[in-house]
C-alpha cells in the first residue's frame, strides 16, 4: 500500500461536475472558500471555460478538465476542441485520476453526479479505495437534483446505490431535511443512512458595507435612481428571458424610469449576445457576458429578474441579500 507524503498540509480535492452553466463552479467555490486555512490546500477539478475568469483565494488552486456540454440527457459533445465523445472523456478521466495520484489528497469531494460525467470519476474512487484508502471520500449533493422518480431510476440503472455503499466515505446533502428529504424521495437505502450528513445551505460570502454604494458609483447609477438586474446564470438557454425584458422597452419606446444591466451569461452564443447588445444600446442598457462577483450586483439591484435555474446559487444569492426578485422557468 502507498504511503501518504509527510508534508503538513491537509489536502482537498474537489471534482465539479461542470457541463452547464454556472452553478457548478460556484457552489464548488464557495464550499473551497469555506474549507481553506493556511494549513490546507484545495485544488478543484473542472471543466469549466470560464474557471480562470474567478479570483481564487489562497490557498485554492484549479485543474482544468477539457469541457464537455451536454446534448441531449445522454449525449455529449467536446466544448472547444473537435473531438468524439469517447476521446475527450477518455482525456478527461486520464487527468482526474492522474492530477489524484499526484495529489495524494486526504478529503475527495465529489459534487452532484456520484460517479461523475459518463463514470469519469469511477477509476479514481476504485483507486483511492484500493491504494490510499485513508483518503475520505465525499459525495456532495444538493438536496433538489430533479424530480424523483428520474433520480431513483438512473441511479438503479447505474448502479449508483452500491457504489455508495461501497466507495464513499460519507454523502453530505446541502440543504434542510426538514424543507426536503432526498433519503426518502430518492429512495436511498438504510444501509446508507448512516452515511448522510445535512449540512444546512452554504453560506455566501458577507459583502462589505458599502458594497452597493461602490457598485452603483461604478455604474453610474444614482441613490434615486431604480436599478434592475437581469441575469440569466450560464446564458445557455437565457435569450427567451432577457429577450422579454428589451421587448417591454419596445412596447413602452420613451424612457423607462429605471436603469438596468444586462448579464447575458458566457454560454450565450456570441451571435446572439451581439443582437442582445444592439438592441440594449437603443435604451441605455448596459450589457455584459460575465461578472465574476455577481453577488455585488445583486446587492446593489433594487429589482432583479432572474432564471432562477439552479436554486442554490440564483435564488439563493438574490434572497440573501434580500432583492425583490422575478423568476422565470421555476
Amino acid at each position: 500500500m502507498n504511503t501518504r507524503n509527510d508534508s503538513p498540509a491537509y489536502n482537498i480535492l474537489m471534482y465539479s461536475h461542470d457541463t452547464y452553466g454556472l452553478g457548478h463552479i460556484h457552489r464548488t467555490m464557495a464550499i473551497a472558500n469555506h474549507l481553506r486555512d493556511r494549513n490546507t490546500n484545495v485544488l478543484i477539478l473542472t471543466g469549466s471555460p470560464i474557471a480562470g475568469r474567478f479570483r481564487f483565494p489562497e490557498q485554492v488552486d484549479f485543474v482544468r478538465i477539457p469541457g464537455m456540454i451536454k446534448k441531449t440527457n445522454s449525449e455529449y459533445q467536446s466544448l472547444s476542441i473537435r473531438i468524439d465523445q469517447k476521446k475527450a472523456l477518455s482525456i478527461r478521466t486520464n487527468i482526474i485520476l492522474a492530477t489524484t495520484k499526484t495529489f495524494r489528497p486526504d478529503l475527495f469531494i465529489v459534487d452532484k453526479e456520484p460517479l461523475g460525467l459518463k463514470r469519469e470519476v469511477l477509476p479514481t474512487l476504485e483507486w483511492l479505495k484500493k491504494s490510499l484508502p485513508s483518503t475520505v471520500t465525499i459525495l456532495g449533493l444538493r438536496d433538489i437534483l430533479d424530480d424523483s422518480a428520474v433520480i431513483q431510476r438512473d441511479w438503479q440503472e447505474k448502479n449508483v446505490y452500491a457504489y455508495l455503499e461501497q466507495l464513499y466515505s460519507e454523502i453530505w446533502v446541502y440543504g434542510n431535511k426538514a424543507i426536503f428529504d432526498p433519503v426518502e424521495m430518492y429512495k436511498i437505502p438504510p444501509s446508507i443512512h448512516n452515511k448522510i450528513q445535512f449540512t444546512g445551505y452554504i453560506p455566501r460570502k458577507t459583502l462589505a458595507p458599502n458594497t452597493k454604494t461602490n457598485i452603483r458609483k461604478r455604474y453610474r447609477i444614482m441613490r434615486e435612481d431604480t436599478f434592475i438586474l437581469v441575469t440569466t446564470g450560464g446564458g445557455g438557454d437565457g435569450f427567451e428571458v432577457i429577450d422579454h425584458y428589451l421587448s417591454m422597452h419596445d412596447y413602452y419606446p420613451t424612457s423607462l424610469p429605471f436603469k438596468t444591466i444586462i448579464i447575458t451569461g458566457p454560454f450565450m452564443p456570441k451571435k446572439v449576445r451581439e443582437e442582445i447588445k444592439i438592441r440594449a444600446r437603443r435604451y441605455g442598457i448596459k450589457t455584459q457576458p460575465f461578472h465574476p462577483k455577481i453577488e455585488e450586483l445583486i446587492s446593489a439591484a433594487d429589482l432583479v429578474i432572474s432564471m432562477g435555474g439552479n436554486f442554490s446559487k440564483s435564488v439563493g444569492k438574490v434572497h440573501s441579500n434580500r432583492r425583490i426578485a422575478s423568476y422565470e422557468n421555476l
